[in-house]
């Protein structure tokens, strides 16, 4: 028998303990810390990455991402409007699943169909990619703009408000606390320098400002609090949404917040004053649009700068991903739906520069919990992780890919789309009086927001996301953009037909597809909640 002396237990103890930590640490090195950046709105032609905008603007850290990373091709938005698609990235799930009081008490109206707008929330307590990372060891920061999470106390304050006036500045306070808390009720160790909205949502119209070196500021300072534990920021920028006006956007006053005026301003970012000389030295238009995503892209640089410094470059995974298409926002037209995103991280991935799988954006939560080694029940989710795409691995392509917002919903198979649009009872009674009352309301509202009316005409068809006539703000241009967006039913050969000008649903040729189509849509309605037409009855 062994006599094990009481020294040899002590240094056996030792041992032990220098193991498991040098274990500890190898796991956390084995584990990447995940930068989630999401642009607002931008349009095709401000991808340097796309053949149809090539080296037409100066974005050198979107370029650094693209050119080392993988650029996702196949990448679609399941729900084409700001608040859904952000649902979509932080839940894995579709919009129509949303719980929030404001979404389901419209159902009652709608006749039991789930109407998908500005309006799904996450609840605080509701499991999303923040919450799991978090539960998983992650330290989970959010930064820029919210217009995803739910703050329950939140109370709005118009743009006409008067910033000089105490009780409004403590109502706007109050608001951002409030929005701090929520964040953190939904998983989130760090959430500062947060707009709750759009700047001309946001609060009174001399705080309406994009402050991007406010928010990139509070990005790096939680990168300065990170340590041992790897993490998660969620850096959702304002830009390059409106407004894009210089004094409102990316020559602003950097003092200003949405909770008022700073003593200093931010100097984290290169100053604004060397924005149109970069610009201009690199032999780009000067205007606000190039302004703006240069703007952008140095908040993006920042962030890549600070792995640097930090020597957390190497085992960093940073998605860039754009809200949704802007050609045919709020609809499911594939100028809104189609919107490819980068994926990179130090050496690249297996997959290669470009990826044509296709993959939604309700796939990025469990693609990430995956790449951070967090599983999660593969029945809770909508989404599929592509994280063994990016590996170089051969996997089973989606053999389909759903669309739904307002009150159309759309699917893509093959080289086909199928989109179904349908109103309850209440909207096709909706009388000429009622539509002249709406239309006035509505274009009272772009009066308050400096902008003038886009339709005069009541009687032009309701939008597939508001029942405003000719279609809100949002979607107008693609009113005028489709030949077809008023009709009830649609089918377009994608390979054909790549801006979806010829509607097929008609053409006898074309029977048997409609009829798939059709069957296609159903099995993805008849396991989401709500009604949709003959779809699926309440």
């Amino acid at each position: 028998m062994i006599k094990i002396t009481f020294y040899r237990l002590v240094i056996i103890a030792f041992l032990l303990i220098g193991f498991n930590a040098c274990k500890a640490k190898a796991q956390k090195e084995e584990r990447p810390n995940i930068i989630f950046f999401i642009a607002d709105d931008m349009t095709r032609d401000m991808f340097n990455f796309l053949p149809e905008s090539k080296g037409k603007n100066l974005t050198p850290n979107l370029d650094k991402l693209a050119n080392e990373g993988t650029i996702m091709m196949g990448q679609h938005v399941s729900a084409t409007v700001c608040t859904p698609s952000r649902f979509n990235v932080m839940t894995g799930k579709y919009a129509s699943r949303a719980t929030n009081p404001h979404f389901v008490q419209q159902i009652k109206k709608n006749e039991g169909q789930r109407v998908v707008e500005w309006n799904t929330h996450i609840m605080p307590g509701e499991a999303n990619m923040a919450s799991l990372l978090q539960e998983a060891g992650y330290f989970t920061g959010a930064v820029g703009k919210n217009h995803v999470i739910e703050v329950e106390d939140w109370v709005n304050v118009p743009l006409t408000a008067d910033a000089s006036d105490s009780k409004v500045m403590k109502q706007q306070v109050a608001n951002y606390k409030a929005t701090v808390e929520a964040y953190q009720q939904c998983g989130f160790d760090f959430a500062e320098g947060i707009f709750y909205e759009n700047p001309d949502f946001n609060g009174p119209r001399a705080l309406a400002v994009h402050n991007l070196d406010w928010s990139a500021e509070a990005a790096l300072k939680f990168l300065d609090q990170t340590d041992e534990e790897p993490f998660f920021l969620y850096f959702a920028t304002t830009l390059p949404h409106g407004p894009q006006d210089a004094k409102r956007a990316w020559d602003a006053d950097r003092t200003i917040t949405p909770i008022g005026k700073l003593d200093k301003a931010p100097t984290v970012l290169p100053h604004q004053s060397s924005i149109p000389a970069r610009l201009k030295e690199a032999g780009k238009p000067v205007n606000d649009r190039k302004a703006n995503l240069l703007w952008m892209d140095d908040a993006l640089g920042a962030l890549i700068n600070k792995l640097e410094e930090r020597g957390i470059a190497d085992n960093t995974i940073i998605f860039f991903f754009n809200d949704h298409g802007q050609f045919a926002k709020g609809s499911v037209y594939q100028g809104a739906t189609h919107n490819p995103s980068v994926v990179w991280q130090k050496g690249g991935f297996k997959a290669g520069h470009e990826c044509q799988t296709l993959v939604s954006n309700v796939d990025f939560m469990p693609t990430i919990l995956e790449l951070a080694g967090a599983k999660r029940d593969r029945s809770e989710v909508d989404g599929r992780s592509f994280a063994p795409v990016l590996a170089g691995k051969k996997e089973k392509a989606r053999e389909s890919l759903y669309f739904e917002i307002g009150y159309a919903r759309g699917v893509r198979k093959g080289d086909f789309k199928y989109m179904a649009l349908r109103y309850p009872e209440w909207i096709e009674n909706i009388t000429l009086k009622e539509r002249k009352e709406i239309l006035e309301a509505y274009n009272k509202k772009l009066k308050i927001r400096g902008k003038g009316p886009n339709n005069l005409d009541p009687e032009a068809p309701f939008g597939h996301v508001q029942i405003i006539p000719g279609g809100g703000d949002a979607e107008f241009p693609a009113t005028k953009r489709y030949p077809h967006y008023a009709d009830a039913d649609q089918l377009y050969n994608l390979k054909e037909d790549p801006k979806e000008t010829n509607n097929l649903i008609n053409d006898p040729a074309y029977k048997e597809m409609v009829e798939e189509m059709k069957a296609e849509l159903m099995k993805y309605v008849s396991t989401i909640p709500g009604s949709f037409g003959e779809f699926k009855e309440k």
